[in-house]
């Protein structure tokens, strides 16, 4: 049956990667006031106390944990930590991501890759892991959303090796739906444009010019907000999405078109 009630995620306990700034921040606040009571999890202590008590000075739930995704037994730990604060995991919203400088394919450099596909793919994949084992092993159910990206769409020769590895992630989330499906675990993916938030807009910084250039190709014409973003998520992620399985959404104001 179809949830109606007014909070898409009212009831649910959400565990949120890369969740102490940008899209992951902005996730977690509005995860908390669509009704879920959240576990944020990043690298810097600082910036999860900030987003957890701006949560709960608003009148929503939430708890944090330090969390590296390249560290597999500290992922595994994160979602445990949901499950032993709040008793269950309903729906989780892999978030976090690494960057590399801009480089052409043949500057981009081996290190750069395996830090890349260190966090951006194998650190999902170990995510994913511990929350289907937590989901199953509590709500029984429920869903999970990866954040990808557009430039994982087609080819990308401004970050060729980000690029690649975001379309792994997508064959790992419609890998995992149909895996999880008969379960009733939901697995999707959202494929952002250009956002501002501050690697984005530290890349501009860098490189004038650059927000400017993504714009020309945006049909919507303007980059998004993190909070638009983060909507997209939550929707997939609460009951309104239940017949949406392994589909890599893109929200990029028509850039893909």
């Amino acid at each position: 049956m179809i949830n109606t009630t007014p909070g898409l995620l009212t009831g649910k306990v959400a565990f949120i990667t890369g969740a102490g700034r940008g899209i992951g921040a902005a996730s977690a606040r509005l995860f908390a006031r669509e009704g879920a009571h959240v576990m944020l999890a990043a690298r810097t202590e600082a910036q999860l106390e900030e987003v957890t008590e701006t949560i709960r000075a608003d009148g929503g739930v939430a708890e944090h944990v330090v969390c590296d995704m390249a560290d597999p037994d500290g992922v595994r730990a994160a979602v445990d930590r949901a499950v032993e604060v709040f008793g269950r995991l309903d729906v989780a919203f892999n978030n976090a991501a690494t960057t590399t400088p801009a480089a052409s394919f043949e500057d981009t450099t081996g290190a750069d890759f395996d830090a890349l596909y260190t966090v951006n793919l194998k650190g999902q994949w170990h995510a994913m892991n511990a929350e289907v084992a937590a989901i199953r092993a509590t709500a029984g159910r429920g869903a999970i959303v990866n954040n990808s990206s557009v430039g994982s769409l087609r080819g990308n020769p401004v970050l060729p090796a980000y690029g690649a590895l975001k379309r792994a992630l997508n064959s790992l989330t419609e890998t995992a739906a149909v895996t999880y499906g008969p379960e009733g675990i939901r697995v999707n993916a959202i494929a952002p444009g250009t956002t501002l938030t501050d690697l984005v807009t530290d890349w501009d910084e860098r490189s004038p010019g650059v927000i400017e250039g993504l714009n020309a190709r945006t049909p919507l014409g303007r980059a998004a907000d993190p909070g638009e973003i983060a909507e997209a998520a939550a929707w997939l992620l609460s009951d309104r999405a239940s017949y949406i399985t392994g589909v890599i959404l893109p929200v990029d104001g028509g850039r893909a078109a």
